[in-house]
């Protein structure tokens, strides 16, 4: 096998669309911080990492794992540089935006259907406006209803991300039987032989603000001063009298003084991180794409082409962007990015080189390729409005979000 692998052609990406079974990227990661650097894993319920024991390549016993970015992190990464490379004109895809602006709100929102969670499905386009309607209720979101498997057209045109990532259109028409579509392409990224470390924390406050200092009120002067103060009579009251900053009025609950220096587990280090990257073929094939409700073989073709070269630019342009994936999680690869291509039983197996420029070149000619077999494509931005009532429940929303936050700030 070469060390320098071919760069991927659409002639390479049609017929691999037609026969093989898959795109596989298999890339290695050190911490940033060189070999034996501590990173620290995504915390799940009780702060627990996901840990377990896998089979390795080389080991005769299983090996210690953890999870460091997850399939579905992983997806959401890839939508959000699918974005980033479509608000630079890098690519032309269809986008569905909701956006806020105009109204009365303490934040503005423009949400796409790359950032909303169950994407063209999510409650957030359907609570939105199009042409004064409902969207789901809309010509256009009404063509949503009947996608399947069989009749992936509407969504091609409209949403293709949703036929690369997976759809569950639970929140429409037809609720928990709405149309399911399984993830055509999944990513993780696992940490290898790992060993459990510790974290400490602790702050030294330079005023030396001490414990006793307190007690801290609820300030009652109404923006005059801080919102807390150590004297009786300036402080709000209730019927049992001054209230107390938190339980006790200690001047943490304002921030000041020193933070006991604690020790607990945290952090792993790893022998390797390994991103595996899949691009399943077959789940591209079983996706037909009737156009003016005949089927055709060019059609369908052209239709799976073009959703596996966006899978491929998605993965690539992620990687491009690099692996910093959490405060104290970054990743450099030790190894050039290369996609295998799984073909037929008993072939030998290929490798091809992609880069950014050139994913976003083959991604911009299957796009032609699939016009001129007739299929729709929607190429300017859809702008929906959020309804009075969305924009009402986000609105009180961020107004709740805010208050709690000043009120976990003075807890800390």
């Amino acid at each position: 096998m070469s060390d320098q692998p071919k760069h991927l052609t659409f002639e390479d990406l049609q017929k691999a669309v037609n026969t093989a079974a898959a795109f596989r990227c298999v890339t290695e990661y050190q911490p940033a911080g060189g070999v034996g650097d501590k990173v620290f894993p995504p915390t799940y319920e009780g702060g627990k990492y996901a840990t377990e024991k896998r089979r390795m390549p080389g080991e005769e016993a299983s090996v210690d794992c953890v999870l460091l970015d997850s399939v579905q992190s992983q997806a959401n990464r890839m939508e959000l540089a699918l974005l980033e490379a479509w608000e630079r004109r890098q690519i032309a895809i269809p986008m569905i935006v909701v956006d806020f602006a105009g109204n009365q709100m303490p934040k503005q929102l423009r949400i796409s259907s790359l950032e909303a969670p169950h994407r063209i499905a999510d409650a957030l386009l359907r609570d939105s406006l199009h042409d004064g309607k409902p969207f789901r209720k809309s010509n256009l979101g009404k063509r949503l209803d009947d996608v399947d498997n069989r009749n992936a057209t509407a969504l091609f045109e409209l949403c293709p991300t949703a036929l690369l990532f997976g759809l569950w259109d639970s929140t429409g028409p037809k609720g928990g039987l709405g149309a399911k579509f399984q993830r055509a392409i999944v990513s993780e990224i696992v940490g290898i032989g790992i060993t459990t470390g510790v974290k400490t924390s602790s702050r030294i406050d330079p005023a030396q603000i001490m414990r006793n200092a307190g007690p801290l009120y609820h300030s009652d002067l109404r923006g005059e001063g801080p919102d807390w103060t150590l004297d009786e009579k300036s402080a709000a009251k209730d019927k049992k009298g001054p209230i107390k900053l938190g339980k006790d009025g200690k001047p943490s609950e304002a921030n000041h003084g020193n933070v006991t220096p604690s020790i607990a587990e945290g952090g792993v280090t790893l022998l390797k991180a390994l991103q595996t990257t899949v691009l399943s073929l077959p789940a591209l094939r079983r996706l037909r794409f009737p156009v003016n409700g005949i089927y055709t073989p060019a059609a369908d073709n052209a239709a799976r082409t073009a959703l596996a070269a966006l899978g491929l630019c998605a993965a690539t342009l992620t990687r491009e962007q690099g692996c910093d994936l959490r405060s104290r999680c970054q990743l450099v690869a030790t190894e050039a990015y290369r996609w295998d291509l799984l073909d037929q039983p008993g072939e030998k197996l290929k490798q091809f080189a992609l880069n950014g420029k050139g994913a976003t070149d083959l991604l911009q000619a299957a796009i032609e390729a699939a016009k001129k077999a007739g299929l729709p494509w929607m190429e300017k931005e859809l702008t929906l409005k959020p309804s009075p009532e969305l924009v009402a429940l986000v609105t009180k929303s961020q107004k709740l979000a805010a208050a709690a936050n000043d009120s976990e700030e003075g807890d800390e």
